[in-house]
């Protein structure tokens, strides 16, 4: 970072004291001015002078007041001008008190808008200079009453110039930044637009072929005693729609892998049939497991089979991490009519994770039965410990109750 923009941020942080620091300056130069008088006549000379009592108390006056711009610009405009008035009308020689005049008037136009600062500069330059003119010392004339005017002039031009190129900054870094956000919104969008437009193919050309093996297989079990050449050909048309949906599928799935993303897994999604091996690993981490099955070796729906799954071993990961190293877990799969049950209990003394509390693990399982039309209960048990407890339907429920087939 330069120096110069090290000390705009100090003069941001600070802007009391760098205002103190001005006023110290500004009084430096109108007490070193006025010692200094000078003489017109054949040549231009200096003269050195002692300055009034009163003129030093003005000068004093005059930049302690500045002190104070930021916070009230106009009332220090006020108390500066009254200052140089009465050093106008009394000095002679008349000391440079108009100087905390001319500082005041440029914070006033650099905070205001430019109608403000033509009123309160014309104004000010026409009582300074009016004054100065008519009731001081000097004739009206006096180059000494021409340096107020022009002074007066120069600072309110200052300000003004100052007010503007901040506005014109200001603007142009909120049109980037508009710019900016309009670029990520339109980019946004464009990916929505995009992802909605994917996933339209994918299920277009998902239910398209699904539908034609439904058809072809409805028409090969209907023929296949009687007409077995036509259930053959039927079968056929079946391969054929299964792996054109599948290099759709693939396909499309393609266009939303990264470069750097793994290959998709070619062995089958994980069901209730691992389950033994899914409470092994658990074993062999020293939690120790009981299971229970009473599903009668029923085959479950793929979604269904690895909700269960998914389910079980997320459960088990809660309680390993959460239960206390000495726990035990009961894990129960029961099939109940219509549905399948899942159960998994636990008597550690650990604080499971809750959906309040920040975890992921109950919200997956929740999402996971919420997608099956399931229902899914968690919550500590009786006496200590944990419970989950999951009802996922075999069959998909719809409205009117009837299969989807």
């Amino acid at each position: 970072m330069s120096t110069l923009a090290r000390a705009r941020c100090q003069a941001k942080a600070h802007p009391l004291a760098m205002d103190a620091v001005l006023a110290t300056a500004v009084l430096v130069c109108m007490v070193a001015g006025s010692f200094v008088e000078p003489r017109h006549r054949d040549s231009v000379s200096w003269v050195l002078r002692t300055p009034d009592p009163l003129s030093l108390l003005l000068m004093t006056l005059g930049a302690a007041a500045l002190v104070f711009r930021r916070r009230a610009p106009m009332t220090v405009l006020a108390l500066t001008g009254a200052l140089s008035v009465i050093e106008s009308v009394t000095g002679d020689p008349r000391a440079p008190v108009a100087m905390s005049a001319v500082i005041a008037l440029y914070t006033v136009a650099s905070t205001t808008d430019r109608p403000t600062t033509w009123r309160v500069g014309l104004l000010t330059m026409t009582v300074l200079t009016g004054a100065a003119m008519a009731a001081g010392p000097l004739p009206w004339y006096a180059q000494e009453n021409l340096g107020i005017f022009a002074w007066t002039g120069i600072g309110a031009t200052a300000g003004d110039a100052v007010r503007s190129r901040r506005a014109f900054v200001q603007a142009i870094r909120e049109r980037a930044e508009k710019a900016e956000r309009t670029r990520e919104e339109e980019a946004r969008r464009r990916v929505a637009e995009e992802r909605l437009r994917i996933a339209r193919d994918l299920h277009d050309v998902v239910a398209h072929h699904i539908a034609l093996v439904n058809v072809q297989a409805g028409v090969a079990a209907h023929v296949m005693d009687k007409r077995p050449d036509q259930a053959k050909e039927a079968l056929a048309h079946v391969r054929e729609a299964s792996r054109s949906a599948l290099n759709e599928l693939r396909a499309t799935v393609g266009l939303l892998r990264q470069s750097g993303d793994p290959e998709a897994p070619t062995e089958p999604a994980p069901g209730l049939d691992r389950l033994d091996e899914l409470t092994g690993s658990f074993r062999s981490a020293g939690l120790h497991i009981e299971v229970a099955r009473a599903d009668q070796g029923s085959s479950l729906p793929a979604a269904v089979d690895l909700a269960a799954y998914r389910i079980i071993q997320e459960a088990l990961t809660n309680v390993q991490k959460h239960a206390g190293p000495r726990a035990k877990a009961e894990v129960s799969v029961v099939r109940v009519g219509p549905n399948v049950e899942i159960t998994v209990l636990d008597d550690g003394s650990g604080e499971h994770e809750t959906q309040d509390g920040g975890g992921h693990g109950l919200l997956g399982m929740r999402e996971r039965v919420t997608a099956l039309r399931g229902t899914l209960t968690t919550g500590p048990r009786y006496g200590g410990g944990f419970r989950v407890h999951a009802i996922l339907p075999v069959k998909n429920r719809t409205p009117t109750g009837e299969d989807p087939a």
